[in-house]
C-alpha cells in the first residue's frame, strides 16, 4: 500500500492545517486518537456543571468542537471516508487502545453522552457498534473488556431514565449484549424487569427499541436465556402475559406474540414451551388473541395455540377447554386464512400453514372423538 497508512487520518491533518497552520506535521495515529478522545472526555465529564460565562464558556465550546470532531475521526478510521475502506490494522490500534485494561475510555464516553450534541451522538453508537466487532489477534476484545467491567451496563440502562439520550443507551446496550456475558449479566439483574416498563413508552420509536433489545436477550443466547426462562418462569411470563400480552398496544401486543412464539418453538427452551402450554390460564389469553381483528396477531397466535393443541400429555383441564369449544374452534379455523399484506412469499407460507392447521383441526376432532 503506498501513500498514509491511516486513510482517513490524512482529513485530520488537513483539518488542522487549515486552522492552525502547518504546526503539526503529520496526522494523529489511531491510538493517539483515541488517547484525545480520552483526554476530552474527562474534560468535559469534570466541567458538565457550574458553567459560568467568559472564557470558560469558549474554553468548553471549543473542547466540545474539538471533541466531535476527534470521535468522527473515530468513526472514519473504522468504517472508511467514502473514498477508501478502512484498514485493518488502523481498526486493530485503535481497538486495542480504546479497550485498553486500565483505562476508562468507554466509560466516559458513556457518562459524557447527554453532553454532546445529536449528530456526535450517533457517531458514538456507530462507533461502539464497530467496536463490539472488532478483532485483535482473533479475539473479541470488547467482550473481555466488559466482563472486566459489567457495572457499565448497569450505567447503560440507568441512562434510559434520561428521554433525550435513552434511545442511544439502549442502541449501545444492544450492541453489548452482542456478547453472552452481557446478556447473562443483564438476564441475571433485576435491569430485566424495567423492560416490561420501558416497552410501554408512549413514544413509538422508543417503545420499538426498547423492545428491539429486550427480543435480543430473550433469544440471542439460546443457552443463556434458556437457563434464565428456566429459573424465572413464574415472574417472567406472569409480567409476559399481563403487560405484553394483554396490553392495550396493538402493536406491543403483535411484537409480544410474535417472540413468545420464537421463544417456545426454540428447542433449547423445550421445557419451558411444555411448562407454558400446560396452564389453563395461558390457553384463554391465546383463544382471545385468535378473535383480534389483526389478522396478523391472529396468525402468530395461532403459531402458538398449536403447540397446546399438539400437546401429547394435555392436563385434562386444557383438553376439556379445547373439546368445550371445539365447534368455535373448528368454525374459525375453516375460514382461516393467510393475508397476501403480511405474507408477500404466500405459496411456501400457505402451505406450511395449511398443513399446520389441518394437523391442528384434526387434533381437535380426535379430542371430541375421546368425549
Amino acid at each position: 500500500m503506498t501513500g498514509c497508512l491511516w486513510p482517513c487520518a490524512t482529513a485530520v491533518l488537513s483539518r488542522s492545517s487549515s486552522q492552525r497552520g502547518l504546526f503539526r506535521s503529520k496526522p494523529r495515529t489511531p491510538p493517539e486518537v483515541v488517547r484525545h478522545v480520552r483526554e476530552l472526555l474527562a474534560y468535559v465529564k469534570d466541567h458538565r456543571e457550574g458553567y459560568g460565562g467568559g472564557k470558560h464558556d469558549s474554553k468548553r465550546e471549543h473542547k466540545m468542537a474539538e471533541l466531535s470532531r476527534s470521535i468522527k475521526d473515530m468513526k472514519c478510521i473504522l468504517y472508511g471516508n467514502g473514498e477508501a475502506d478502512p484498514v485493518e490494522e488502523a481498526c486493530m490500534q485503535l481497538t486495542k487502545e480504546f479497550f485498553k485494561e486500565d483505562t476508562n475510555t468507554f466509560n466516559l464516553l458513556i457518562i459524557c453522552l447527554p453532553c454532546l450534541d445529536l449528530e456526535t451522538q450517533k457517531d458514538v453508537t456507530q462507533v461502539v457498534a464497530n467496536l463490539q466487532r472488532q478483532k485483535v489477534d482473533s479475539r473479541l476484545i470488547a467482550s473481555d473488556y466488559i466482563e472486566a467491567n459489567l457495572d457499565l451496563l448497569d450505567v447503560l440502562i440507568a441512562g434510559y431514565d434520561n428521554v433525550n439520550v435513552a434511545i442511544h443507551y439502549n442502541t449501545i446496550l444492544r450492541d453489548c449484549i452482542r456478547h453472552q456475558v452481557a446478556a447473562r449479566y443483564v438476564l441475571g439483574s433485576q435491569h430485566v424487569k424495567k423492560f416490561f416498563h420501558y416497552i410501554q413508552y408512549p413514544d413509538f420509536n422508543m417503545s420499538s427499541d426498547f423492545f428491539k433489545t429486550f427480543k435480543e436477550l430473550a433469544t440471542r443466547h439460546k443457552s443463556t436465556a434458556s437457563v434464565f426462562f428456566s429459573e424465572n418462569y413464574d415472574w417472567f411470563f406472569a409480567e409476559f402475559n399481563s403487560k405484553l400480552l394483554s396490553s392495550s398496544n396493538y402493536i406491543i401486543r403483535r411484537q409480544a406474540i410474535q417472540l413468545l412464539g420464537d421463544i417456545l418453538l426454540e428447542r433449547s427452551n423445550a421445557e419451558v414451551m411444555v411448562r407454558y402450554v400446560s396452564t389453563k390460564e395461558h390457553l384463554m389469553i391465546l383463544m382471545n388473541l385468535l378473535r383480534e381483528q389483526s389478522k396478523a396477531v391472529q396468525v402468530e397466535a395461532f403459531h402458538v395455540f398449536k403447540l397446546f393443541v399438539a400437546n401429547k400429555k394435555k392436563p385434562p383441564e386444557i383438553a376439556g377447554i379445547l373439546r368445550a369449544n371445539r365447534k368455535k374452534l373448528l368454525r374459525f379455523l375453516g375460514d382461516f386464512t393467510l393475508d397476501k399484506v403480511y405474507y408477500p412469499c404466500l405459496d411456501a407460507e400457505d402451505q406450511k400453514f395449511e398443513t399446520d392447521k389441518a394437523k391442528v383441526v384434526s387434533d381437535i376432532l380426535a379430542l371430541a372423538m375421546e368425549s
